[in-house]
């Protein structure tokens, strides 16, 4: 190896690590601040920066103001409720269509895939109009059953990653099980249904920290703070004209980060893996 190779195998090994490391600095920053400042109280924030530490690090007020103030635990209620009610719904949506669609060969068939392909390209914020008028005609703002099913119905994403996963199911499976006196339904349910564990698992990650997370259409449609708070909108309680209290609202993302955090350390092999077999087609 001439010295010439040596240099720029060095270098190379030096741009990658110093990569790794800038961008792992730049993703960690924020979280850091945001830890140092969810401890200070309102006069160490006003007076110092971001990275500076508190003096006190047992200083638990901020947090339990936060959940008071915020009325987290009905935040966190709402929020496991539509969760859940999202996620048992957009799969159960998901893998029917692409059953229908993947299974059965009709006329339209391609046109209804072309359609919802179509969908994912509109931005949702172009559509809100309509849909705001959709939702107010059948009464469902400020209605915890009118948000769920309009999240149920912005999963187009999950559609395709059922289909994709149908195509490599063979369709002997379905002819063996229909000769044998089994319906359709029972095809779906007892056969197929149990093969698509990593599609769910996928859907579920994808769907459920869409939806964890989604401020804009809770906003919108759940105007009623007072009885309709979820999580993403219970930290804007502490902002407002005369100024926004970080130290509060850091506080309260810790803690609506903790949920997230157990289920990720609990589950995290069953997430890997659904996310490496939704990922790979064949």
């Amino acid at each position: 190896m001439t010295i010439i190779q040596k240099i720029k195998r060095y270098v190379g090994i030096f741009l990658k690590y110093f990569s790794l490391v800038f961008f792992a600095f730049v993703s960690l920053v924020p979280v850091v601040s945001c830890v140092i400042t969810a401890f200070k109280t309102d006069k160490e924030y006003a007076s110092t920066n971001v990275m500076v530490l508190p003096k006190n690090w047992f200083n638990f007020d901020n947090f339990m103001t936060a959940w008071d103030r915020a009325n987290m635990g009905l935040a966190f209620l709402n929020s496991f409720i539509i969760l859940a009610c999202v996620l048992a719904g957009s799969i159960m949506i998901g893998s029917m269509l692409a059953y229908v669609l993947n299974r059965f060969k009709f006329p339209g068939n391609g046109l209804v895939r072309n359609l919802f392909l179509f969908a994912t390209l509109l931005p949702g914020v172009a559509m809100q109009v309509s849909v705001y008028k959709i939702m107010t005609n059948f009464n469902l703002i400020n209605s915890i059953p009118g948000y769920i099913i309009l999240m149920m119905g912005t999963d187009v994403i999950s559609i395709y990653v059922f289909i994709q996963f149908f195509e490599n199911i063979p369709v002997s499976l379905d002819e063996s099980a229909i000769i044998d006196g089994c319906s359709y339904f029972g095809v779906f349910f007892k056969i197929l249904l149990p093969l698509l564990k990593p599609a769910i698992i996928t859907c579920m990650i994808l769907k459920g920290v869409a939806t964890y997370n989604e401020y804009y259409m809770a906003n919108l449609y759940l105007q009623d703070k007072s009885k309709f708070v979820v999580v993403a909108t219970s930290l804007y309680t502490f902002t407002g004209p005369m100024g926004n209290k970080y130290n509060l609202i850091c506080a309260g993302l810790l803690i609506t980060l903790l949920p997230a955090l157990i289920i990720f350390i609990a589950c995290q092999k069953q997430i890997y893996s659904g996310l490496t077999n939704g990922a790979v087609k064949g």
